[in-house]
C-alpha cells in the first residue's frame, strides 16, 4: 500500500471516530448510506475493471505506443481526438482507461486529447443536438471544441510531458 494510501486511510478512520464520538445514531445513519451508495456502484466499477481488461488483452501495447504514444506526436493527438469524438464511454470508465493506456505506452498529450474530446464532443448526439440547436451551431459547436481540445492537450503535453 502506498503512504498516500496510508494517510487517506488514517484520515478517514480518524474521521470516522471523531463522528462516532459527536453522534453514534448520524454516524450509523452516514454508515448505511455510504453501504448502500457502494452496492449502487458496484455494477459501474466491476464493468470499469472489465473493460479496461478487454482493451489491455486486445490491443497489443506495441500498437498502442506507435499510434498515440509520446514520439506519435501530433498525428497520435489526432487518432486520440478522433477516437474520444466518435466513442461514447462514461467518464467513470474513460479515466481509468485512459491510466491503463498511458501505463502501456500512450502519450499524455494523446489522452489528454482522448478524455477531452471525449466530454466535449458528441457525435453520438449530434443528430438530436442538430434538430434542437440547428446544423450550423452543432457542427460549429463540436468544431470548435476539438480544436480546443487539440490545444489543451498540447498544453497538458508541455505542462506534463
Amino acid at each position: 500500500m502506498s503512504l498516500t494510501a496510508i494517510v487517506i486511510d488514517s484520515l478517514v478512520g480518524l474521521c470516522l471516530i471523531l463522528s462516532l464520538v459527536a453522534s453514534r445514531e448520524k454516524t450509523k445513519t452516514a454508515l448505511v448510506i455510504a453501504w448502500n451508495a457502494l452496492k449502487r456502484l458496484a455494477p459501474s466499477v466491476l464493468a470499469v475493471i472489465a473493460i479496461i481488461g478487454l482493451v489491455v488483452g486486445f490491443i497489443p501495447p506495441k500498437w498502442i505506443a506507435s499510434s498515440i504514444g509520446g514520439e506519435s506526436g501530433l498525428v497520435g493527438v489526432l487518432v486520440a481526438a478522433l477516437l474520444g469524438s466518435v466513442l461514447f464511454i462514461p467518464a467513470i470508465i474513460a479515466f481509468p482507461l485512459a491510466r491503463s493506456l498511458l501505463d502501456l505506452g500512450a502519450g499524455v498529450m494523446a489522452m489528454a486529447a482522448f478524455i477531452t474530446t471525449l466530454t466535449m464532443i458528441g457525435f453520438v448526439f449530434l443528430p438530436v443536438e442538430i434538430k434542437e440547436l440547428g446544423k450550423r451551431f452543432a457542427f460549429l459547436r463540436n468544431g470548435l471544441s476539438f480544436v480546443a481540445a487539440v490545444i489543451i492537450a498540447v498544453i497538458m503535453g508541455l505542462v506534463l510531458g
